[in-house]
């Protein structure tokens, strides 16, 4: 069994916020490939889902993004899921708007709720699904920025990241993690050992 956690904040006021990306993946991801309706469970919202005939569960952590970690490790372990068969989908504000970089592992990079799910699993060993909001402007607040909606002229772009990184990550459900990397992350070569 495979799970996507789809990182963002609840509630409306939050909705289309550059946090939320992660969010809009898990939901797209449901919409195609949902096999039941959504559960609420683990301080998340759980959708099982099966792609390319593989059961996938799809989270959505309902705790806000910086305790992320605690829907996450509840649901790996309920479901004895491995952690080489788990991917967080989340917001980069040091990638240029609508980039994707999936890797396997490394560091938080500052994202918060990232942050919180590699401190309770105790592992950096956990494949990443970056989407690009930035690039930060300058004198920008961080915290403000991404609780920032998307400008009119970027909604396009990261509306069409979006579809890009659902299909990234069916594509690591379907094909493993280094064949998705080589398919969506455009201009980039693998790091040795990912």
């Amino acid at each position: 069994m495979k799970l996507i956690v789809g990182l963002g904040n609840p509630g409306s006021k939050y909705k289309d916020t550059r946090h939320n990306v992660g969010f809009e993946v898990a939901a797209l991801l449901a919409k195609k490939f949902a096999t039941a309706t959504p559960r609420a469970r683990f301080q998340g919202e759980i959708v099982e889902a099966t792609i390319a005939g593989h059961k996938t569960l799809l989270l959505t952590p309902l705790t806000y993004m910086n305790l992320s970690g605690a829907s996450v490790l509840a649901t790996r372990d309920f479901y004895k899921i491995e952690n080489e068969n788990l991917l967080v989908v989340c917001d980069d504000f040091a990638l240029p708007l609508a980039k994707l970089r999936l890797r396997a592992k490394g560091s938080s990079g500052g994202q918060n709720g990232l942050e919180d799910i590699l401190r309770r699993l105790g592992t950096e060993e956990i494949s990443r699904l970056r989407i690009g909001v930035g690039p930060l402007p300058p004198g920008r607040d961080a915290a403000g920025f991404v609780l920032g909606k998307f400008t009119k002229d970027e909604q396009p772009e990261i509306a069409d990241a979006i579809q890009r990184a659902s299909a990234a990550a069916a594509a690591w459900v379907e094909q493993g993690l280094a064949t998705a990397m080589n398919k969506y992350n455009a201009g980039e070569k693998p790091e040795a050992g990912e």
